[in-house]
């Protein structure tokens, strides 16, 4: 018998394996998809991830963020980061630094799909092994989640994201976040002649529609894309609880507010972690107490974030708000860093 099963192996999964290895556990990571995986998302780490990511021995590359700026075409602010940067890096790139760093480790990493499960008392069977412990990083739509009842239902704007490269040098080395009336664009460089552009917003349709809402970026965005289009959603998941008997839910399967903030890789690398943690201890019912500290600013101010975006006339004076209260903006950014 396996120690740690785990079902999925995007960062979360593969964060998940690799604390487990250093901890002495053994682990296995199931995944359908040959890497390196891509998937739609910002690219960027806060500074709190970047710091994860050493910890774990990994260095992806990509270029160092030195903060957060928001514009609306009239207004702009920003903030920096403070105790270190974040980072900019391709999600395949990150991806195939974690599969290196879990090999280092004696992770195997098998191809597949964990599908039915069954759970007793001495641990779980799926997908052919026997482990004390299953951990789902399934992802945003988790199959695992589901099956095991810890959904709760959608309530809500129903918010969607797109994404696409441009091989142009970065402009900047803040996080630009650029508002316009129902939509954000998200502008991360992620290495010197690279920068990704996601767009967030409630309604469907083609990704270059969406980027016309910004007239200033897409002024910049000169020359064909680098990367199709790749995109995601309905962003908000709600979860009941994170620990179900032997199963334990972690990254985008344990529960999703909103990519606004961007702090989805940072808070899956940092979860990942506790979660080993309370298996090592004994005690995988304190992961729920633990994932609730871990995100709660997220959450809060993620919150509030979207609460306003929700009413016209409040989301309009977001990013004028931001201007005139700099060290309120400040001290958000370094909230969530």
């Amino acid at each position: 018998m396996i120690d740690v099963l785990v079902a999925g192996g995007g960062p979360a999964g593969l964060a998940t394996a690799i604390h487990a290895a250093a901890a002495g556990m053994e682990a296995v990571v199931v995944e359908p998809r040959p890497g390196p995986v891509d998937k739609a998302c910002g690219e960027g780490l806060m500074p709190t991830g970047a710091a994860a990511l050493r910890s774990m021995g990994i260095d992806p590359g990509g270029r160092p963020l030195r903060g957060i700026r928001y514009l609306d075409g009239r207004h702009e602010v920003q903030a920096a980061f403070r105790g270190g940067h974040g980072l900019g890096v391709r999600r395949t790139a990150l991806h195939a630094a974690l599969s290196r760093r879990a090999a280092e480790l004696g992770v195997r990493i098998v191809q597949g799909r964990v599908s039915a499960v069954r759970q007793h008392s001495g641990g779980v069977e799926a997908a052919g092994f026997r482990a004390r412990w299953l951990v789902a990083a399934d992802g945003l739509h988790s199959p695992l989640r589901a099956q095991f009842g810890l959904e709760l239902p959608a309530r809500g704007m129903r918010r969607y994201g797109l994404r696409q490269h441009y091989p142009i040098a970065p402009w900047t080395d803040f996080v630009e976040v650029h508002w316009a009336a129902d939509a954000e664009a998200y502008v991360t460089p992620v290495s010197e002649n690279l920068v990704g552009v996601a767009v967030l917003t409630t309604r469907r349709g083609g990704y270059l529609d969406r980027l016309t809402a910004f007239p200033s970026l897409l002024a910049r965005l000169d020359g064909p894309a680098a990367t199709r289009v790749r995109g995601a959603g309905p962003l908000r998941q709600r979860v009941r609880a994170r620990v179900a008997g032997r199963v334990l839910l972690v990254g985008d399967a344990a529960g999703y507010t909103d990519a606004l903030t961007g702090e989805g890789i940072s808070l899956a690398l940092l979860s990942a972690r506790a979660l080993v943690r309370c298996l090592r201890a004994g005690a995988p019912q304190d992961y729920e107490t633990a994932w609730l500290r871990l995100s709660r600013r997220h959450r809060l101010l993620t919150g509030a974030l979207l609460s306003a975006r929700r009413h016209p006339a409040a989301a309009r004076l977001i990013v004028p708000a931001a201007q005139r209260m700099p060290a309120l903006f400040g001290a958000a950014v370094r909230a969530l860093a």
